[in-house]
């Protein structure tokens, strides 16, 4: 399950990292995103020898939690185990990438949606850093402006970091991809220690 807003003008914003990294995982998959079913479009794909659903809200990223509650209940799924959630974080620097398996929303209104609408706190999810390099004023407008072509790069390979840990979990569990994603990330420049 990836987050974001529906629409064009939203496609390449930060918000919308979620939708890319599924977008990502289906087409390595050889599959369109394109069933409408639980106020969601949905595709079918079998990653690590497990047949997925690969879904995105079309809810808007504050009402997510609508279409997941819808998506849970058609398919009879446990969502503390069978969902995983891919969304932006902008409490980290882009590039980064952190694995939880449950938690509050840390003030992220989609994630907080999901977790309202399934009464559970215990929820898979990866965060994906959408923090630019330099300190920005306003966050809300930030987030739904389009990312600058000198920042594609590390969103390329911010989504192949995200699909590799859906196959981490799906193969070897979360708390193995937790060990091997949740590291620090070293700034521009940095001397690669952690002054401990």
């Amino acid at each position: 399950m990836g987050l974001g807003n529906p629409g064009i003008e939203y496609q390449l914003t930060p918000h919308n990292l979620g939708f890319l990294a599924v977008n990502r995982i289906a087409q390595q998959c050889g599959v369109e995103i394109r069933n409408r079913q639980c106020r969601a479009l949905t595709g079918r794909a079998v990653i690590a020898g497990e047949t997925v659903l690969l879904a995105k809200p079309e809810t808007y990223m504050n009402l997510s939690g609508m279409s997941v509650r819808e998506l849970v209940d058609e398919y009879q799924v446990d969502a503390t185990k069978d969902l995983i959630v891919i969304y932006d974080e902008l409490d980290l620097p882009l590039g980064a990438i952190r694995i939880r398996k449950q938690g509050s929303s840390a003030g992220h209104n989609g994630i907080k949606s999901i977790l309202g609408a399934l009464g559970s706190q215990s929820v898979m999810r990866i965060r994906l850093g959408i923090a630019p390099e330099h300190a920005l004023g306003d966050g809300a407008k930030y987030v739904l402006s389009e990312f600058r072509k000198a920042q594609y790069p590390l969103i390329d390979e911010v989504l192949e970091t995200a699909s590799e840990a859906v196959i981490t979990i799906l193969t070897h569990g979360v708390d193995a991809a937790m060990n091997k994603y949740n590291r620090k990330v070293e700034p521009p420049g940095g001397d690669g220690t952690d002054g401990s």
